[in-house]
């Protein structure tokens, strides 16, 4: 399963100039270590949770929260943490771990700040895939779809409930920008989390609630005997809100 992980991301890179020693860095000890440590590794080596693809709801989305709430009970840790996948402006696909603020009819929701280099990506391009990956069940869902930012009363609205640590995390901002130092970074959160202390209100003109209207939802589950079950939900017209239709597809 891993591998298969891997292989969603691979792709052809531009040549880039190593800094001096690095090719015997990569060759000597530490690598073999990489190498023993990654051909131990074994995948579902215990029992996975079943899953009929003929007993299924209409809509991807009940699905999707009947998962996310089995993957929860069954102890994965942070359920809600997602890959998600955007495109800059010279067509190089890029991946950023994120959480999940929630999913309801209109889709999932995340947030950031427009000016981090995702948000400056989806105002150029507002596509994106998202996906979760839940070990414990042996269960992965993959989503794609247009991503829309929300209004400033709901953005607020999503900062207004998360810690004190995510509102100063926000108010320090710069996100994706150049750090000069560590100093730098300290001073900054310093004062920012004095003002998420003595301001709880405090606004972030820049954050921005997300919402990401699939037209294509897989949900996969994986099988010790490798009969993994792929089920692909696809919107029937995606420039429309109409019905779904569904498949299996190979593993």
């Amino acid at each position: 399963m891993a591998a298969r992980l891997m292989a969603y991301g691979a792709g052809a890179r531009p040549a880039r100039s190593r800094p001096a020693g690095l090719n015997e860095a990569m060759s000597g000890d530490e690598q073999q270590a990489f190498r023993a440590a990654l051909e131990d590794l074994r995948v579902w080596d215990s029992g996975l949770a079943g899953f009929d693809p003929e007993d299924v709801p209409d809509l991807p989305m009940v699905l999707f929260q009947r998962w996310f709430v089995e993957a929860a009970a069954s102890g994965q840790v942070e359920p809600h943490a997602m890959t998600l996948a955007t495109v800059d402006g010279e067509g190089r696909p890029d991946v950023r771990t994120l959480l999940l603020h929630d999913a309801d009819e209109r889709g999932w929701h995340f947030a950031s700040h427009a000016t981090s280099a995702k948000g400056g990506q989806l105002a150029a391009r507002p596509w994106a895939a998202l996906g979760f990956y839940w070990p414990t069940p042996g269960r992965q869902v993959r989503v794609r779809g247009a991503v829309s930012a929300l209004g400033e009363e709901e953005s607020r609205a999503d900062l207004a409930v998360r810690s004190t640590g995510a509102l100063a995390a926000a108010l320090t901002g710069r996100q994706s920008e150049v750090l000069g130092s560590a100093e730098e970074l300290a001073r900054a959160s310093q004062a920012a989390w004095e003002r998420a202390r003595s301001e709880p209100d405090a606004a972030v003109p820049t954050w921005t609630r997300y919402v990401l209207a699939a037209d294509e939802v897989e949900f996969f589950q994986g099988d010790d005997r490798r009969r993994h079950v792929r089920l692909r939900y696809r919107r029937a017209d995606p420039a429309t809100t109409g019905g779904w239709s569904r498949e299996l597809l190979w593993p």
